[in-house]
C-alpha cells in the first residue's frame, strides 16, 4: 500500500467527483496532502470513490449538483469534517443532448445552465461565505474547449461552457485579492461522461491530436493541482487550455 503523504492543512471541495475528471482531480489532491470532500448523484459510487481514495481524508456528500439544498450540505459537511474549504472545483456537469440547436428543447437547455453554470455560481457563493471570504483560497471551474468556439452537436454544453468561462472572470474579478478564480478547459478526456465522443474509433480521435492520444482524468487533475497551489499565486481570471494540443490545428485544411 502507497503511503499517503503528510497533511498540507489545505482542504478542498470537488463536485461531481465519484469518478472521471471529477475523481481524478480529488486523487491528484490528496496524493499532495489535502483532504477533500467529493460529491456526486450516485451514493454508492460516492462511497466506492471514498474508499479508493481514503476515508480518513476523504468525505462523500451525495446529491444533485443543482440542488441548492445539496449544495448547503456540501459546504456544511466540509466545515464539519474538517473545519475549512480552502479550494474549490465545479466538475459536475451534464450534456444530456446531442443535435442542433436549432431543435434544442428549451427545457433541455434550463437544464443544462442549471447543472453546467447556475449550481457553480451557488457552490462558489457558499465557499466564499463559509472560508474564502475572510481566509482566502482558490476555485477552478471545469469548462471545456467548447466553451471557445462553436462545438456542433453539442451546442448547449458550449454555450453553458464559455458561459462558465465568463463566471470565471466575474468572480476573479470579485473575489480578488482574498480568492483566486480561474478556469480549465480540457479537449476529449476518456472518462464515461465523454465515452460518445470517442468510443470505437479512439485511434482516429487520438490522431487528430498533435499530442497522439486523448486524455486522461489525471490530465486535469494535475492542471487543478497547479491552479490550487502557491506556483499559481499571481494567476487569476484565466482559463488554462489542457487540449493535447488540438487547437494547434484550427484553420489548418
Amino acid at each position: 500500500m502507497t503511503e499517503l503523504p503528510a497533511l498540507s492543512g489545505k482542504v478542498a471541495l470537488v463536485t461531481g467527483a465519484s469518478r472521471g475528471i471529477g475523481y481524478g482531480v480529488a486523487e491528484a489532491l490528496v496524493a499532495r496532502g489535502d483532504r477533500v470532500c467529493i460529491t456526486g448523484r450516485n451514493e454508492d459510487a460516492l462511497k466506492e470513490a471514498v474508499d479508493k481514495l481514503g476515508a480518513d481524508r476523504v468525505v462523500g456528500v451525495a446529491g444533485k449538483a443543482h440542488d441548492v439544498q445539496h449544495q448547503a450540505a456540501a459546504v456544511e459537511r466540509t466545515m464539519e469534517a474538517f473545519g475549512r474549504v480552502d479550494y474549490l472545483v465545479n466538475n459536475a456537469g451534464t450534456n444530456p443532448v446531442f443535435g442542433p440547436i436549432a431543435d434544442l428543447d428549451l427545457d433541455v437547455a434550463r437544464k443544462v445552465f442549471e447543472t453546467n453554470v447556475v449550481s457553480a455560481l451557488g457552490f462558489a457563493q457558499r465557499t466564499w461565505h463559509a472560508w474564502q471570504k475572510d481566509n482566502g483560497g482558490a476555485i477552478v471551474n471545469i469548462a471545456s474547449v467548447a466553451g471557445l468556439s462553436a462545438s456542433p452537436f453539442i451546442g448547449a454544453y458550449g454555450i453553458s461552457k464559455a458561459a462558465m468561462i465568463n463566471l470565471t472572470q466575474q468572480l476573479a474579478h470579485e473575489y480578488a485579492p482574498k480568492a483566486r478564480v480561474n478556469a480549465i478547459a480540457p479537449a476529449v478526456v476518456k472518462t464515461k461522461f465523454a465515452q460518445a465522443l470517442y468510443e470505437g474509433r479512439e485511434a482516429e480521435a487520438a490522431a487528430a491530436y498533435p499530442l497522439g492520444r486523448l486524455g486522461v482524468p489525471s490530465d486535469i487533475g494535475g492542471a487543478a493541482a497547479f491552479l490550487t497551489s502557491e506556483q499559481s499565486d499571481w494567476v487569476t481570471g484565466q482559463t488554462l487550455v489542457v487540449d493535447g494540443g488540438i487547437f494547434l490545428n484550427a484553420g489548418v485544411g
